[in-house]
């Protein structure tokens, strides 16, 4: 479990510092701090963080 929860924070934090600021809800700075609460803080990014791209 410890290494999912791992690979969970760096991808989310992968994603946050690639992702234009304009794509997540919220500040950078706020998610990262997030992502310290064990594995909630990945998953809520991931489920609520981000902003769909809009449909063309």
């Amino acid at each position: 479990m410890a290494a999912v929860e791992f690979t969970a924070k760096l991808l989310a934090l992968r994603d946050i510092r690639n992702r234009p600021a304009d794509q997540i809800r919220g500040s950078k700075r706020m998610w990262r701090m997030a992502l310290i609460v064990n594995f909630f803080g990945p998953a809520g990014y991931f489920l609520f963080g981000r902003r769909r791209p809009e449909a063309a």
